[in-house]
């Protein structure tokens, strides 16, 4: 997807703060955090919303989580806790339309959410 901002990361026409890159997925640091450790974690391939997955893409998202798991264990707050969230269109906050794990942690977290 051309207009996609997150592709533009992916395809490296825009350069976000990188914290783990593998052949299938991409992670880097949120630009407005809502917490110490915010990090978005992405697949490379567009998928718009959770509504668009299907049993050709579903893996990727087992990728992004596997992921997250890496970065929380990198990040120091494996142990203490952390948060993952992904929305999927308006109401639950999707501003981006391409598929994103929203990584949380470095401070408690209350419930609910939102």
């Amino acid at each position: 997807m051309t207009d996609c901002l997150f592709c533009k990361m992916v395809s490296g026409e825009i350069q976000p703060d990188v914290v783990y890159e593998d052949e299938d997925v991409l992670a880097f640091r949120d630009v407005n955090p809502q917490a110490p450790t915010h990090v978005l974690v992405i697949p490379k391939t567009h998928i718009a919303t959770t509504n668009d997955l299907d049993a050709d893409n579903v893996q990727l998202v087992s990728k992004c989580y596997l992921a997250a798991q890496q970065i929380a264990a990198d990040a120091g707050i494996a142990e203490r806790g952390y948060r993952m969230v992904m929305n999927c269109n308006p109401e639950a906050g999707q501003s981006v339309y391409h598929i994103h794990l929203h990584l949380l942690g470095g401070r408690p977290m209350s419930w609910p959410p939102g």
